[in-house]
Order: C-alpha cells, then structure tokens, then sequence
C-alpha cells in the first residue's frame, strides 16, 4: 500500500494537510479574517486624501491664483510650496502632477479640473508614473546624487507632457544641492517643471526662492477641520459629539492631516453604534476640562490663590496634565486680551466661554493681561522642567493669584514718588489725593487703567466705613454713585466724576468707564478709595479707552445746546430778532409753573451759561 496520505478532504471541500511549524518548532497560527481586515485598513488620513482642488480646506487663495494661471496659460517652471505639517503641500503637489500632465478624450492641455480622471492620473496617484519622480530630499542630500538627477532633466518625457519633479522637505538638500540645482531652476527645459514643498521656509536660499512661485499654505480654522470631520464621521457611520470634534480640531493646529489622525483614534474609543463624547476624547488627547479651567482662570484674576489650588487639584485628580492645564490658562489668556481689544465674536469656542473671558478682560487691564501672560509663560517653562509637576504648579498659581492682585510698575514708582499718603486721609488735605486707610492700587497699561480696593496692611489705620451712626451706604447704579459722593460732600470727586467719567458699565463692585479728555490720572485711585471708605466693600474700576457714553457734565450742556437751538427756531422768537436786528439770545430760564411747559424766554443776561 502507498503511503498513507494525511490530507484528508472535509465536508467543504477544503484541503486540510499537517499544520504548519514555524522556526521556533511551534504551531504557526492560521490567518484569520480579523487578520485579512486589519492588513487591508486603510488609515482616514490617507483614505479620505483630496482628489481635487475642490476637496482642499482653507486653501482658497491658492486655488484661486493657480486657476487663473492655468486658464491664461502663465504657468511657472517651478512652484515652492510652504506651510505647517498636515495642511496639504505633498497631496498638492501631486494635484499639481496631475493637473499639468491631464490629458483626456476631450482635454488636451493643462486643467484644474480633476473631478474625471485622465490618462495619467491613475498611474501619478499610485507613483509610478514614469515622468512624475516623487523624492525625499532627507534621503537624497548629497550633491552627486542631486546632478544625477538632474542629468535625466535634458530628456524629455517619455508618455506625459511635462517631466515633473516632486521633492518634499527641499530644505534638508545639502549647500552643495542648492548650488547644482540653481542653473536647471535659473533656464529649465521647456518640458520640466518642478514642485518643492517644505516646512521650514526660512532654511531654503533665497536664491531658490527667486526662482520658484511661492505659494504659503494657511493653517485651517477649526470650523472648517470641523466640518471635514463632520463629513468623515458621517461617511464612516460614526457618532462623535460637537464638541469633542471640536476639541480635535483645536489640538490639531490647523493641521487637518492631525485632526483626521486624533478622529481615528477617537472613533475606536467607542463600542460600534455608540456615541463618542467629549469626555472621552478629552481623556484621549489628556486635556482638562475647559469650562473648569475658565473657572480657574478666574480665580487666578481674582486673586484667590486657595480655591484656585482646590481646582487645579480636582482637574489633577481627573487625569488632566499640569503644563496641558498652563497651556489652558497662557490660551485663556489670550483669549481674554482678543476680546478685550475685539470683543468675545473673535473666540471660537461656545459663546459662554467666550463671554466669560470677555468679562475677565472687561474687568482688568491690558497691561494686567499682559503681565500675567508673561508670568503664566514662565510658569509653563518651570513647570515642564520641574521635578514634581504638580506642586510646580501649585506654585505658579500661587504666584499669578498674588500678582493679578499687585499695581503695575507704573503705579508702584508713582507711589514711591508721591510718598505715602497722610492718616487723615483726602478731605482732610483739600486735594485730589489718593485713598486713605483702604487703599486703592492702580495697574495701567496698553490704553486701560485699573483700580482695585485693596486690603490695607495690619500695622496702618484702617478708615472706618461708616461715619459715626451712619449705616454702611449701599450702592447698585451710577446715579447713587453721585448721590452718595453729594451726601459725603466730597466736591472735588464729584466735579471730577460728573465732568470726566463715561459710564461704560457699572455693577456693585465694579465700574467700567471711558475717561473724557483732561480726566486727572488719579482719578479711578480717588474713586475706588473713596467707594471702599465709604462702603466698605472691594471695588474694581476699569478705565478704557473708548465705548463710553456722555459724561453728566456733556450730556447737560448737549441739552442746553439742543433746548437753544429748539428756540431759536421758535417763530415767535424768529419774528422777535427780526423786528429788533442785532438782538441775540444771551441766556434761557425755564420758568415754574404753567409757564415752564411753554418754554418762556428771559433776556436776562447769564454769563456763565454761554457756550
């Protein structure tokens, strides 16, 4: 009998011979599906990679211009191409190949227009496509293999109508490189062109620069990477909330490639059919809790160094990165000085966020803001090259609460100067001086200037806050502002504030105003000083530099103006300076009684009220 044959045929008609030993002498593992799945993945970034100009996010201006130079025919020998990572310079220039060497039944010529393929376009989206030469220039520095290069330029293509030389990071060529490629770039053959893409613009001679069409790729706004995640998602049957799309395209940077990255990542996070949320991809990409740091940030601005420990703690404790939560805060920030100078529309975040800052950067200065930006950049520094992180940065909140709190520079050597303040306080002086007993601190800087009320150290006096059987006053508008400063018969502050002040906003604590033209520079430290005397409670005075409406001094004398000019035009008033030339008005009463609704005209002469 024969040898015995161990393969054996099974129900399926499938061949089942002896198992399979791998090198190690154990039984190799059959393949599985799952396996077959997994090798034929394709990753989102290069799945959903542009196939068209049409399909580029953020880069209008760019299509915009190449389009006009294909349709008018001026096309360049040589393009340079330049941006962050992920924006889109490689799958550009491949655009590029594409467009000039399109060729189709009913096109001849160089287009655009991509959305049929032509003959070549098969061969150059896979690479391999003899006269399109995609290369590395970190591969290929060497100056050799440069002229090597270029000594196939002389020939021309051997099926497209262009030869087209792709060379990604061009800045990585050795001097050497540079200088071959500079006499084929200065007269390049009718049939060549050149496609260079590089991220460091600035290490590229400018020799080469001259000689190539410079296009910059813009960093991609958030929404816009939103939307392309939106349709990505849609196309993939996933669900991710807004929010963490948005959270993704905020740690992207503007690179879409990063954001398609993070979303197949995020999309894994989840069971299939399920929806990703916020939260997840929060704890994916190691980010705190934005809402929470906003409170933090808060905190920090007011000056309260112990809850705002207790929060950054709670976010420690959920997972939240000690430089990622200085990163939040340099971001916030920022984005309280952009709405502070624009206003909260040029945040993109939820429009609650972004009123919150809005308000941080309503209630301090510019020169605040920026002190504490430069603080919170150090803090960021030591807190990445510390040991312990985390009580780095217990330490840096510490010290950014405690100067939110300070006066400026300015403020402080004009204290130096002036010396210090007399016990008995303004009125007891007659003069315009600063704030007794409480003590008023002042940070001006970038066109703001800021009053706090300021708790006055142990050893000084304190000013009472009342007057002897006098309850607390208690304020809550602008006009009982005035009528308190009329009722503790201070004429100096109140002439000041009625002529000066331009009521931006006003809440207890805390008044914001533009300062009309010759306003005395201490005029918010008087104020706040006198408020925390007289009140007793911590305000903040804020003096911007626009915005405000009328002062009460301008707005009497623009009704003066408006009841003059109403009068004048009176008839009977008319006929009067007729009947009698030269007459002229020199002064108006308003009469009580029946006669005041009429609006009775007195000649009586009234210098004071001429304007």
């Amino acid at each position: 009998m024969a040898d015995e044959d161990l393969s054996r045929d099974d129900d399926d008609g499938l061949v089942e011979g002896p198992p399979s030993i791998d090198m190690f002498g154990a039984e190799a593992r059959k393949p599985t599906l799952s396996d077959d799945a997994s090798a034929a993945y394709t990753v989102i970034a290069r799945k959903y990679r542009p196939k068209t100009f049409a399909d580029l996010y953020g880069q209008e201006a760019m299509v915009r211009t190449l389009t006009n130079a294909f349709a008018s025919g001026r096309i360049a020998h040589a393009f340079m191409l330049t941006g962050v990572r992920g924006v889109g310079k490689t799958t550009t220039a491949r655009l590029l190949a594409r467009a000039l060497n399109y060729e189709s039944e009913t096109i001849h010529e160089p287009t655009l227009d991509l959305t049929v393929e032509g003959v070549h376009c098969p061969s150059i989206i896979e690479g391999r496509h003899m006269d399109v030469l995609e290369l590395d220039a970190a591969s290929r520095t060497k100056v050799d293999e440069m002229r090597e290069l270029l000594d196939g330029v002389r020939y021309a293509p051997t099926s497209a109508r262009y030869k087209v030389y792709i060379i990604d990071e061009v800045h990585m060529l050795s001097t050497q490189s540079f200088n071959a490629l500079l006499k084929t770039l200065e007269e390049p053959p009718p049939h060549a062109k050149f496609i260079f893409a590089t991220t460091e613009i600035r290490k590229v001679p400018v020799t080469i620069l001259s000689r190539t069409q410079r296009f910059d790729l813009r960093r991609v706004e958030p929404d816009m990477i939103v939307k392309n995640l939106e349709m990505i998602s849609e196309a993939e049957g996933a669900r991710v909330e807004a929010d963490g799309l948005m959270l993704i395209a905020r740690a992207a940077e503007g690179s879409v490639r990063d954001a398609q990255s993070m979303l197949d990542q995020a999309i894994v996070q989840a069971e299939p059919g399920q929806t990703v949320t916020g939260g997840t991809i929060r704890d994916m990409l190691g980010l705190a809790d934005r809402a929470q740091t906003i409170s933090l940030f808060e905190q920090v601005m007011r000056g309260e160094a112990g809850p705002a420990i207790e929060t950054f703690r709670t976010l420690y404790g959920y997972g939240a990165n000690p430089d990622q939560v200085m990163l939040d805060l340099l971001d916030h920030c920022h984005g309280a000085s952009v709405a502070k100078a624009i206003g909260p529309q040029a945040l993109i975040m939820p429009k609650d966020q972004a009123q919150r800052l809005a308000a941080v950067g309503a209630a301090v200065s510019a020169g605040t803001l920026s002190r504490l930006w430069q603080m919170t950049l150090r803090a960021y520094e030591e807190v990445r090259r510390a040991p312990d992180a985390a009580a780095a940065a217990d330490m840096a909140l510490i010290r950014l609460a405690y100067a939110a709190d300070l006066p400026g520079p300015e403020e402080a050597l004009k204290r130096l100067q002036d010396g210090p303040a007399s016990p008995a306080g303004p009125a007891s002086q007659g003069g315009p001086s600063g704030p007794s007993g409480g003590g008023g601190a002042v940070a001006s800087g970038g066109g703001g200037t800021v009053a706090r009320g300021m708790a006055a150290p142990q050893a000084q006096p304190q000013a009472s806050p009342q007057v002897a059987g006098e309850p607390v006053a208690s304020i809550a508008t602008f006009e009982q502002m005035l009528a308190l400063i009329d009722r503790k018969r201070d004429i100096s502050l109140k002439l000041d504030v009625e002529r000066f002040v331009r009521p931006i906003s006003f809440r207890p604590g805390a008044i914001e105003y533009e300062p009309a033209p010759g306003a005395p520079p201490n005029l918010a430290q008087r104020l706040v000083g006198r408020l925390k005397e007289w009140t007793g409670e911590r305000w903040l005075i804020a003096a911007q530099g626009g915005g405000g409406a009328e002062s009460l001094w301008e707005r009497q004398k623009r009704e003066e103006r408006e009841v003059r000019a109403q009068i004048e035009q009176d008839p009977f008033v008319l006929s009067v300076m007729k009947t009698f030339p030269g007459a002229e008005i020199v002064g108006i009463r308003t009469l009580p009684g029946a006669e005041a609704a009429q609006g009775v005209v007195a000649t009586e002469p009234e210098d004071d009220d001429e304007d």
